[in-house]
């Protein structure tokens, strides 16, 4: 038996640093459409990178944790989950 992951993933725009946070179960082909520019909501935005993702067996679950980091608890909480992230990419030398 094999078993169905369903990813919750979060992308940084490379050019604005904005970030997108969507549900998948395939994290490789949806990192190719939002940079091919499939996805309204991220087509202006291009490119993305993927700089996070949290593995699920049930759906439901993965829905639900995409709607929570979509709220501003959710926000806080990625921010500090990503908190040395979020401080190296301020302080990279170029």
């Amino acid at each position: 038996m094999q078993n169905k992951f369903y990813f919750v993933y979060v992308i940084q725009s490379i050019e604005t640093s904005e970030l997108y946070i969507g549900y998948t179960v395939d994290l490789e082909s949806r990192l190719h459409e939002h940079n091919s520019g499939y996805n309204a909501s991220t087509k202006s935005a291009r490119p993305w990178e993927l700089i996070r993702y949290e593995a699920y067996l049930n759906e439901d679950d993965a829905k639900r944790r995409e709607k929570y980091l979509k709220t501003n608890q959710g926000a806080r909480l990625l921010k500090r989950m990503l908190k040395e992230y979020f401080y190296s990419q301020k302080h990279e030398k170029p």
